[in-house]
């Protein structure tokens, strides 16, 4: 039997899309295993819901360690000593340098509140409902040297409603992250991306 995949997610807060990704693991849909749940705020609320489900957790504090490659260089220490083979971005609030992205270079993902390009940065959904747009989603996309950027590897729309609130557009935008987030894991693990320019696909 093959070696499962091994994965490890970075986080800043409460780590919604974290525990999806690790349940979609621990349930057997995705061929591979959370062997880390990492956070730079010791006080994420992900941390313990990721202990309670098994998952080991470290800290690497930003505001401890400085300039910001000193603080990349130890979290991909981290992350390289648990062997991962996929980093996972799962509301990890820092914006990445070069250093970082070049260590798992096409094993990153990341997952935005937005049909990307639209919408990059903080506050996704607001911008949306700001803009008047129809239609609002998600997108987990490859990481790379920008903000919100890298090649799309999967979208789900999201219809915007009268009435919406930036709250309530944000919970029904959250319900796809929950499902595409693990089938783009899933996609990663049965085959590999193939990085074209702005396209990603998945040879077997």
């Amino acid at each position: 039997m093959p070696e499962r995949g091994r994965v490890g997610i970075l986080i800043s807060g409460r780590g919604s899309n974290m525990i999806s990704l690790v349940e979609a693991m621990q349930r057997g849909d995705v061929p591979a295993d959370p062997v880390l749940v990492l956070s730079n705020v010791p006080s994420a609320q992900g941390l313990e819901r990721a202990a309670e489900m098994g998952v080991p957790t470290a800290v690497v504090e930003h505001r401890r360690i400085k300039p910001r490659e000193a603080h990349e260089r130890e979290v991909v220490r981290v992350l390289q000593q648990h062997r991962v083979d996929l980093v996972c971005l799962a509301g990890y609030m820092r914006l990445l340098s070069p250093l970082m992205v070049e260590a798992f270079r096409n094993r990153m993902l990341n997952i935005h509140p937005s049909l990307l390009p639209a919408f990059p940065g903080l506050h996704a959904q607001r911008q949306a409902l700001d803009h008047g747009v129809k239609l609002a989603g998600c997108t987990v996309h490859l990481v790379d040297e920008q903000c919100d950027h890298g090649p799309i590897v999967l979208q789900a729309a999201v219809p915007v409603v009268a009435g919406d609130t930036e709250e309530s557009l944000s919970a029904r935008i959250l319900e796809q992250e929950h499902a595409i987030y693990p089938e783009a894991v899933r996609m990663f693990f049965d085959g590999k991306f193939r990085v074209d320019g702005r396209h990603a696909s998945v040879e077997a």
